[in-house]
């Protein structure tokens, strides 16, 4: 997949651009509609599939103290992208200038100036320009204009519920990462980097990498069945997400113990993939009784991936 930093400043031209726009923060069923639709249009001009993504999110640029929890990294973005079919990336850095062009002057210098789009897909609840006054209704009317096609992929619903990245935010800070496997399509995961802690774990017999995540959407204080992915390899993992009230009770953290390893990966990209939560964080009398609680979760993670059909093999570390 080719990715363009700045769509502003596109200096390079695909044949045949079959366009879509928005934030798409999950990448979740909705968006993965529109990028299916874009595809399709794509290789019936035998074209290009490119997606717009905007950076950073809206929400985050016109309300930074109420910004949205951020559902995935741009790395990981980058990756679902190209693993859906997308062949080319434009990033917009949504900026001051950008916020308040009309409809008429993002669609005529953004997408057809430098995007040469000849196909635009939108979502059902799609807007754009300065006080989000473009919209489907307004590209159907410049499409016979400017000599494009625009089409609107409708809403998807699993089990009555309309698929959105809010639902599957509240969800996830609920700590319910069970339930947002069917609106994304896969499990939910956080991306980070793995950055030294107090090796309190290590002392306890249950040495942890410490996660740093590169976004914010992180699910509830508590204990997770996860598996962590590391340097393309997959590790059966117990998580715990909080403050540790037992023996620290400070700032939040994210700890995995990965089962059966015991490398050294400070400073290496680590992906926390959710399977369900097991209980909420709770302070325990005694160091004993934590340590009997953390063995009960970890041989609970060892049996959920000896379950049949519960994971693929994971190779030991």
């Amino acid at each position: 997949m080719r990715i363009i930093e700045d769509a502003r400043r596109a200096m390079e031209f695909f044949p045949n651009v079959a366009l879509t726009i928005g934030s798409f923060d999950g990448i979740h069923l909705g968006h993965q509609r529109i990028i299916a639709e874009v595809i399709r249009a794509a290789r019936a001009m035998n074209g290009t599939a490119a997606v717009m993504t905007l950076r950073p999110h809206p929400r985050e640029f016109f309300a930074p103290a109420n910004a949205p929890n951020i559902l995935i990294s741009h790395a990981k973005k980058e990756e679902i992208l190209a693993q859906l079919g997308v062949d080319v990336l434009y990033v917009l850095p949504f900026t001051a200038d950008v916020a308040s062009m009309t409809p008429d002057a993002f669609l005529q210098e953004i997408l057809l100036d430098r995007c040469r789009a000849k196909a635009l897909v939108v979502g059902h609840d799609f807007s754009f320009g300065k006080n989000a006054s473009g919209d489907f209704t307004f590209l159907q009317q410049k499409a016979a204009e400017y000599g494009f096609e625009v089409r609107q992929a409708p809403q998807v619903v699993v089990q009555g519920e309309r698929v959105s990245s809010t639902l599957i935010r509240e969800r996830i800070l609920q700590g319910e990462v069970d339930r947002v496997e069917a609106l994304l399509g896969r499990k939910y995961s956080i991306v980070g980097e793995v950055i030294p802690g107090r090796g309190v774990g290590a002392k306890l017999g249950v040495p942890t990498a410490n996660v740093s995540p590169h976004h914010n959407a992180v699910p509830a204080h508590g204990v997770y069945v996860a598996h962590a992915v590391i340097e393309g390899s997959a590790f059966p993992a117990a998580v715990n997400i909080g403050v540790a009230p037992t023996v620290r009770n400070e700032d939040i953290v994210i700890e995995a113990h990965l089962l059966d390893f015991s490398k050294n990966v400070i400073g290496k990209r680590i992906e926390i993939v959710f399977h369900k939560r097991l209980r909420p964080e709770k302070k325990f009398p005694s160091i004993h009784a934590l340590i009997e609680a953390i063995n009960a979760d970890i041989a609970t993670v060892r049996r959920h991936f000896l379950d049949a059909g519960a994971a693929p093999a994971f190779p030991s570390g």
